[in-house]
């Protein structure tokens, strides 16, 4: 039990400290919003907390499968950390927030081409933005989207040559995806494929499409102008990061799904097996 605690507050702690590291790296934050965050980790620390101190799943899936929730968790943490860095290399330059800013210059160019999602959120911008805005976003949007490439490859490593989750036990379905319904009707494997299949084709479309939404909603509510550097590392952190978690959930819950196929494929050939040996002894003389 004092393992679980010491367990539970200590991830509690660090998605505290992701939730704050913006305004507590970046200069000249407004009173107000530095309330507002920190509201938001003491939120995010009892959440997690919770949901990590209780015996039983109730929403975060994978608990019990490590490393997805550490990957993840670590993607969206260097991305607002460098990030972070580049927004702060403009007020307070050092030699690491230059190195960044430079690679995420080319990173950032070598991946502004027509269509690329790169391109897509720098069009997002209203058409008045100054050139260091437009630079500022393409640079910064390079990084994130690297960075979710490269957890993304990393995960696929683990479960394409280190066979995850089965390296070190058994895989339990319940704890591990708690909003999964196996009752719910329908074949589960199916069910599961079904869902990796949306998940990866979603989460291979959101980078697409939340710049062409949030461009084509501009005309109707204020338009996002990234000018708070706040609100720059939070928008293409997610802009970033939540199609690379969907495609790492895809790809994990497909998975799960060829696990319980071919677990349902030995034991068909067992049974078959058990009834043609009971055939053999009923067939041979007395």
């Amino acid at each position: 039990m004092i393992a679980r605690i010491a367990g539970a507050g200590a991830r509690g702690i660090l998605v505290a400290l992701l939730v704050t590291t913006p305004a507590l790296m970046l200069p000249d934050t407004v009173n107000d919003a530095n309330q507002i965050t920190m509201l938001v980790a003491l939120l995010a620390y009892f959440l997690t907390f919770v949901e990590y101190n209780s015996k039983y799943p109730s929403i975060v899936e994978f608990r019990d499968a490590p490393p997805f929730n550490r990957l993840r968790f670590a993607s969206l943490f260097a991305i607002v950390i460098v990030l972070t860095l580049i927004l702060q290399n403009k007020t307070d330059p050092s030699a690491i927030s230059n190195a960044l800013t430079s690679i995420g210059t080319i990173v950032g160019n070598a991946m502004d081409f027509p269509f690329s999602p790169v391109r897509m959120i720098v069009l997002m911008l209203p058409e008045n933005s100054d050139f260091a805005r437009i630079e500022s976003v393409r640079v910064s949007a390079g990084m994130a989207y690297l960075i979710s490439l490269v957890s993304m490859g990393a995960f696929l490593v683990l479960v394409r040559v280190l066979n995850w989750p089965t390296r070190k036990g058994a895989f339990n379905v319940w704890v591990n995806m708690p909003l999964f319904d196996p009752t719910a009707g329908g074949d589960v494997i199916h069910r599961l494929r079904r869902d990796a299949r949306i998940n990866i084709v979603l989460g291979f479309l959101l980078p697409f499409l939340i710049p062409a939404v949030v461009k084509a909603a501009s005309d109707l509510i204020d338009p996002i102008t990234l000018q708070n550097p706040q609100t720059q590392i939070w928008t293409v952190a997610a802009w970033a990061f939540l199609p690379a978690s969907m495609i790492m959930r895809g790809i994990a819950v497909g998975k799960i799904a060829d696990m319980i196929g071919e677990k349902r494929r030995r034991a068909y050939a067992a049974e078959k097996n058990s009834e043609k040996d009971a055939d053999k002894k009923t067939m041979q003389p007395a």
